[in-house]
Order: structure tokens, then C-alpha cells, then sequence
């Protein structure tokens, strides 16, 4: 954890700052080494301040480790943070614009004195984060593991007259006796016409004979989490979804065979797209090719035409072309991928026929 405080307090200095209010749990986790809830976190050469209540002041404790000190909330929070702001003399104080609410910024804000002032940043712990250290990686794939299994465990449960919330409820049943401490997001389990709607509710539907189930599952291992989508068939397979199923998996492999180090990450989403688009269906592709998966679901990078950037060893993102045909079916094959030193690795672990 001293290696990334000591590279975020350097990126503060070169922004200019003297301290920084850190208030999303994920950025907190991030910095802390630990999962975080209902905390703030002040960062500053001179010391790093963690405040919580007491639902939690000894729980985090041992957890400090004394690079941090740890100050119980008794009273007004923003009161107590302005304060030791104070006690610190910082002047210039950044704050995250994204994730502090208006309110708290306000609060804040009326407990400093002239002369000390609330910075709005943008994404400078996010930056840091889009690239994964070795501890990262390795809870990163006990979590695709875990979700790899569910996966395969779920298989026997596909069957007509099936609701598609039991399926939902036998994969958090089955993450959760595996070691996950549970879902990443809601679990999607859409079948038939469902599926062409990207981020479906599963409900009372029953799965009927013939129709394709698309599941999109994640879990969340010790604060890192996975993302996966498979498409399952009960039945043969018709022609048009075959069709599309292909052209899905084709346009997904396009693009990780050119995923490496220094690559334009806007390539990597124009590669998967224009193939989709080629064959027919580009106004059934509407989201970005992928997104960053860590502490977040979704965090950066962005695979998509809108970020800039390239791409670089320790990056691990999701790319999961798709085609969406409402009112008859969706396919979207999402793996996650892990930049390497000179490519990438597949790190679903799962080989598509």
C-alpha cells in the first residue's frame, strides 16, 4: 500500500496540491489495501488520515498498520475533515468532483477559513488504477474462477419451464459456497427476446423449448470483481442465430488478436465494430466494446471510440461484442483480458467452439 500512496501523493504534488479528501469507497479500498464502507480518507505528505465511525474504528485499526492514523467520527464529519485539514495546514485541498455530493462539498467547504480551498479533480486515483499490480491480478482471476464454475455448474439448470430468477438464484447460491462474497452487479439471466435487451431484469419468464439463455454473472472476491456473458442453447441451433453467434465471436476475436502493449485503444473498438458492421449490423451494436473491471465493474479504460489513449501491460478490461435483435434474440460474448508484455491473456479461461 506505501507504493501507491507514495505514487498518488506525487501525482498530488504534481497537480499542485498539498492534501486530497478521498470519498469513493472503491478509491479508498484502492489506497487503504482493504475494502472500505462509510469512510473518508485525507492524504497528505505530512500524514494520512482515515476517518470512520464506530462501527468500524476497530475493525480498521490493525488494518493501518501505522501508515495511516485513524480518527472516530463523533460529531460532524466535514467538521472533523476541514479541521485536521487545518491541523495539517493544507492550503489547496483536492477533492474527487465525481464522486463528493454537492452537499458535502458545501459543508466542507463552510468549516475551512480564508485562505484554504477545495480543489475539484478528476480521475487522478482512477488513472492509477487501470493498471493492475501482481496482488490485483491474482484475486482478479480466483474471482473469474469462481465465475467460471457457476458457469458450468449452471448448465443443468437451463431447461424449459425453468424461471429465469431461479437460474439467477442457484448462481448466487453457488458463488457464494465458492468462495465469493457475492455478485458484482445483478445477475443477468435473459432467454429468448429477452436477450436482446443488454442489461435485462431476469423475472418470472419461463425458458421455453428452443430458446437461447444469455448470462452475464460476476463476482466480487475480496473487493476485486469478474465479468462474464455466455449464450446457452437448449436446443439445435437456428440458422440466423447461428449466423450471428458467429459473426459475434468472430468480431470479439478481431479484436483480442490485436490487443498489446502501445496499441490505440479506439483501434481496438473500431476492429470488432466495423467487422459487425460489415456483415450487416451495425445499428444492433450500440455499447462500447468493453470496459476496465478491478475494485469496479466498470472503471477505466473505456474500450470504445471516445477514449483516448493506448493500451498498456497490466490493463485488464472486458470485450464483449454484441448483436441485438428485439423482439427475437441478443448475443453477446464478453471475456476478460489481461494486457501482457507483449500481447494479452485470455483470462475467462473458457474456449468457445
Amino acid at each position: 500500500m506505501r507504493a501507491r500512496l507514495q505514487k498518488f501523493l506525487k501525482r498530488l504534488k504534481q497537480e499542485n496540491l498539498e492534501g486530497f479528501i478521498v470519498s469513493s469507497p472503491a478509491n479508498i479500498s484502492y489506497l487503504s489495501g482493504f475494502t472500505s464502507c462509510d469512510a473518508y480518507l485525507l492524504a497528505a505528505k505530512k500524514e494520512i488520515v482515515y476517518f470512520t465511525d464506530s462501527r468500524y474504528a476497530q475493525e480498521v485499526k490493525p488494518k493501518l498498520k501505522r501508515w495511516a492514523s485513524l480518527k472516530k467520527i463523533n460529531g460532524s464529519v466535514f467538521e472533523i475533515i476541514a479541521n485536521t485539514c487545518r491541523d495539517l495546514q493544507l492550503k489547496r485541498i483536492g477533492f474527487e468532483g465525481r464522486h463528493m455530493a454537492y452537499a458535502e462539498y458545501r459543508k466542507i467547504k463552510g468549516y475551512l477559513r480564508p485562505g484554504e480551498y477545495l480543489i475539484p479533480t478528476h480521475s487522478l486515483i482512477e488513472s492509477l488504477r487501470q493498471v493492475k499490480d501482481a496482488g490485483e491480478i491474482e484475486k482478479i482471476r480466483e474471482a473469474l474462477k469462481i465465475t467460471g464454475l457457476a458457469l458450468q455448474f449452471v448448465r443443468s439448470f437451463i431447461k424449459p419451464g425453468t424461471k429465469e430468477l431461479e437460474v439467477a438464484a442457484e448462481l448466487e447460491r453457488f458463488i457464494r459456497y465458492n468462495g465469493a462474497i457475492g455478485a458484482a452487479f445483478d445477475i443477468i439471466v435473459a432467454s429468448g427476446p429477452n436477450s436482446a435487451y443488454p442489461h435485462h431484469r431476469p423475472g418470472q419468464k419461463k425458458i421455453r423449448e428452443g430458446e437461447l439463455v444469455l448470462i452475464d454473472i460476476g463476482v466480487d472476491y475480496f473487493g476485486y470483481k469478474s465479468d462474464l456473458t455466455r449464450v446457452f442453447f437448449s436446443d439445435k441451433i437456428k440458422d440466423l442465430t447461428q449466423r450471428i453467434y458467429d459473426i459475434v465471436l468472430e468480431a470479439q476475436r478481431k479484436a483480442i488478436t490485436k490487443i498489446r502493449p502501445g496499441e490505440e485503444i479506439a483501434r481496438i473498438d473500431a476492429l470488432a465494430r466495423n467487422y459487425i458492421a460489415d456483415k450487416g449490423y451495425a445499428k444492433f451494436f450500440g455499447h462500447s466494446l468493453g470496459h476496465g473491471v478491478g475494485l469496479e465493474t466498470h472503471e477505466a479504460p473505456s474500450i470504445s471510440a471516445n477514449f483516448g489513449g493506448v493500451l498498456l501491460p497490466g490493463m485488464v478490461f472486458t470485450v464483449e461484442p454484441a448483436v441485438y435483435l428485439t423482439g427475437k434474440f441478443g448475443i453477446r460474448i464478453e471475456d476478460m483480458i489481461l494486457v501482457t508484455k507483449k500481447g494479452c491473456e485470455v483470462l475467462s479461461g473458457f474456449v468457445h467452439k
